[in-house]
């Protein structure tokens, strides 16, 4: 990136910190975690101890970063190296991004970027200029893709809620800031399991690992009478509603399924798994040690704030999480395709030098689209 795209955003960002502090959300319990942020074109700064919301304030305004992140855990000591921290316990924290859930519209919003000659063009394996194929992959996420990842956020939720025992006030959604949600679970039984416990959790959410007695396919003693119903509880009755559809098919299914056997059964079951599953990060949710994008923040991968949803369904990331300012300013933008940003259309544009308001071409620099002309 260029130093004087780098400028731009580190001014950009540092108004955004100065003028919404009240977006950013202190977690509780702040001497017990670990913070750490980014600069532009550098590495992680971590192990860091903040006390409260005026030394992260402080941290804000004096290092400008790209990125702030929190840990899930609690220390004794967060500033120390991480074998000497003395974990304690964390919250459960799940992501769910559009990347992950193979959406047939995400070929129309995917770039090609070349990192031998910056030659943009649509998704493609090799660049057209230089024929390199050391290319980066861009997306714009589109609506379907936002509208994908909160179906498994609510999923997420009923599972949480119902076969977990969570309780609704504990579960909280934020807008990643680029593609997806992390869904935090605070003060669950499940504080202080490690990496091997949620790694067996997240098998459990995601459907995955299912052997076919869990839903009454006996092996070794067919019978219909131990096959889920719709009124189960868990993954059982989810079943139930995926594969038989309606109750009067379900004894005509169960039948085919005794006759086609054990083996087949199972791959029904890994079959209905990528439909029923909830679609997470497994790696997310097992890491104990991970620091995660700081709720109010911003999002260097868009220019877009890490926010809270509160009402998942009417949430409009484009709209909601769009605080940066709409002050003109010149590009040169090079952007194939189509975005929306505070309900105004934005592009396609090819090396045009355009005029845009800031929360535009901060969006299309980060996303490597653009630059200042």
């Amino acid at each position: 990136m260029q130093e004087t795209d780098i400028r731009f955003l580190e001014n950009s960002f540092k108004k955004y910190y100065f003028d919404h502090f009240d977006q950013i959300k202190v977690p509780k319990r702040t001497p017990e975690r670990e913070f750490g942020y980014q600069k532009f074109n550098s590495g992680m700064t971590r192990h860091i101890a903040l006390k409260d919301d005026k030394e992260l304030h402080l941290m804000l305004i004096q290092s400008t970063p790209s990125d702030v992140y929190c840990s899930n855990a609690y220390y004794t000591f967060p500033n120390l190296p991480m074998n000497e921290k003395d974990w304690k316990e964390a919250d459960l924290i799940f992501d769910i991004d559009a990347k992950d859930l193979n959406l047939s519209c995400r070929e129309n919003h995917t770039v090609s970027i070349c990192n031998e000659c910056n030659e943009v063009s649509k998704n493609l394996s090799q660049c057209l200029k230089c024929n390199s194929t050391k290319l980066e992959k861009k997306s714009l996420p589109c609506k379907n893709c936002i509208d994908g990842s909160k179906t498994e956020v609510s999923k997420l939720s009923e599972v949480l809620i119902d076969d977990l025992a969570l309780s609704k006030e504990n579960i909280q959604v934020y807008f990643s800031g680029n593609e997806g949600f992390h869904v935090y679970a605070y003060d669950s039984q499940f504080q202080e399991i490690g990496s091997r416990e949620r790694s067996e959790l997240t098998d459990y959410i995601s459907f995955r690992g299912i052997i076919p007695e869990t839903i009454g396919m006996n092996k070794h003693k067919p019978d219909k009478k131990l096959f889920a119903d719709f009124e189960d509880k868990g993954w059982g009755g989810r079943f139930s509603k995926q594969v038989f559809g309606s109750k009067s098919k379900r004894s005509k299914i169960i039948t085919e399924l005794l006759g086609n056997g054990y083996s087949s059964f199972q791959k029904t079951l890994d079959d209905a798994s990528e439909t029923i599953g909830v679609k997470i990060d497994p790696n997310v949710t097992m890491d104990i040690h991970r620091i995660f994008r700081l709720p109010g923040s911003i999002n260097s991968k868009s220019g877009l704030t890490k926010i809270r949803c509160n009402d998942l369904t009417k949430f409009d990331p484009y709209v909601e999480a769009s605080f940066l300012s709409g002050d003109s300013v010149e590009v040169m933008a090079n952007c194939p395709i189509e975005f929306r940003l505070k309900n105004k259309k934005f592009g396609p544009y090819v090396n045009e030098k355009i005029t845009v308001p800031t929360f535009a071409a901060v969006y299309m620099i980060c996303k490597k689209l653009a630059r200042i002309a």
